[in-house]
């Protein structure tokens, strides 16, 4: 199975944190769930009160298309134990 490369940024349009690396994946449903993890994962390095009703998380192919965007207001926070 061929395993796709994705990047994973994150940004409320001011701010911005890139993924540099990226990360192999083998399809879109693992995609979502690697990009549902990266917000949890900003968030909870976040210690202070934070506003993350702007962010997003904005994931891109390896050609640098955007492909999907998940709101962090939108993130199952259920995915921490998935």
């Amino acid at each position: 199975m061929p395993m796709r490369l994705y990047r994973f940024h994150c940004t409320d349009g001011h701010e911005l944190v890139t993924d540099l690396g990226g990360c192999r994946l083998p399809n879109t449903a693992q995609m979502r769930i690697q990009a549902e993890r990266v917000a949890l994962a900003l968030m909870e390095r976040v210690v202070e009160r934070f506003d993350w009703s702007r962010w997003q998380v904005e994931v891109y192919d390896a050609r640098g298309r955007r492909i999907w965007i998940r709101a962090f207001p939108d993130v199952d926070v259920d995915a921490r134990a998935a």
